[in-house]
């Protein structure tokens, strides 16, 4: 199993930036015991409604705060208490930023160095997105969001959970670079093709026929920091985004999630629109699957033996790499890689007037 040092990335071991870490409604269901970026978190809902992700263990004795099934205070639903929670072993009160604000049993000062670490944390389109930096540093941009999902017309997604794959999340990034793997792994050699850099956004454009959908396919991908991929794309008189996230859990092994959002015929979405949208989903995920497949039956590609035809591998991996570098360095390499960057022997977005990209957010 590689690890982020085998790739050169930078001095941290885990990315900077935005992650699924759980699905909107998992929350409904209580508190949540969860393991990302090789530590333990404890991930619950407010009864304001907003999500809440901390550091998983107690100062006072290092209990889970949610990993409790069995506690009282947890089977009679006295765990959370407005946006805080309780340990479920002596009753110490964190609030959603970390502190210590009552023990039920002490009239004194809470002790300020029983805080624990508190994660910025959105719930968006059905997701809760957490931000994530090894060092406690704010976001510095934004997560994604699609404006169509609050549009009566689209059919949300319900996520598909991939599960965990022993493969570095550079290996998953590599595909924006890919333009010679679409024709002998998805049926659908692209006839343009050509990536973008904005800062913190990496784009792919692309098209050509495809076999799964019978037809032409035009797509504008971006990933919005290292974690979180929308994809827009047309075919057939049809118009989904898709979505594919990864997590990393420890330093070589990611958390994967998959969805569709899917543009119904009729204003507001019918019931049949529904089942079109489960049909979409389930033709993207198959198609998706091909890449899952690769991924869980290759060794690491540590370093690429790049030919000239090739996409912009090394390009591609040195903007990742801005999400493990120093804060101090990440400007340089912004700098250095911001533009549109072309494959050799492939046609440009230009020339074949790939016009798909209205509307979308990393234009504005």
């Amino acid at each position: 199993m590689a690890k982020a040092a085998d790739y050169n990335l930078g001095p941290n071991t885990y990315p900077r930036g935005w992650f699924i870490v759980a699905v909107s409604c998992q929350l409904d269901e209580g508190p949540k015991a969860v393991r990302f970026f090789g530590q333990d978190m404890a991930l619950y809902r407010g009864g304001s409604g907003r999500p809440v992700l901390l550091d998983a263990y107690c100062a006072h004795m290092g209990t889970h705060l949610t990993a409790s099934e069995s506690a009282m205070i947890v089977k009679n639903g006295e765990q959370i208490e407005g946006d805080s929670i309780r340990c479920p072993y002596h009753g110490w009160r964190y609030d959603p930023d970390g502190n210590v604000d009552d023990i039920p049993y002490f009239d004194g000062p809470c002790p300020k160095s029983a805080s624990i670490r508190s994660y910025p944390v959105v719930d968006n389109m059905g997701c809760i997105m957490a931000w994530y930096d090894s060092e406690g540093r704010e976001p510095d941009f934004e997560p994604p969001h699609l404006p169509q999902w609050e549009d009566g017309q689209w059919v949300n997604w319900q996520l598909d959970h991939l599960g965990e794959i022993n493969i570095h999340p550079q290996e998953i990034l590599d595909n924006m670079a890919d333009a010679r793997h679409l024709g002998p792994t998805h049926g659908a050699p692209c006839e343009y093709f050509a990536n973008e850099f904005k800062d913190h956004v990496y784009i792919q454009r692309q098209g050509g026929p495809m076999q799964l959908y019978d037809t032409y396919l035009q797509t504008t991908t971006w990933y919005t920091g290292p974690g979180l991929l929308l994809s827009k794309q047309v075919f057939a008189g049809n118009e989904i985004y898709e979505l594919i996230a990864n997590t990393p859990v420890e330093d070589g092994l990611v958390k994967c999630w998959h969805a569709i959002l899917y543009k119904g015929a009729s204003n507001p979405a019918s019931a049949e629109d529904t089942e079109a949208a489960k049909l979409a989903q389930a033709g993207a995920l198959e198609a998706f699957a091909a890449d899952f497949n690769v991924w869980q039956n290759k060794s690491p590609a540590i370093r690429i033996m790049q030919l000239k035809t090739d996409g912009p591998f090394k390009l591609g991996r040195k903007w990742y790499s801005q999400f493990y570098a120093a804060p101090e360095d990440v400007q340089a390499i912004r700098d250095e890689l911001n533009g549109e960057h072309l494959t050799q022997g492939l046609k440009t977005p230009e020339e074949v007037n790939h016009n798909i990209d209205e509307g979308l957010t990393f234009t504005a």
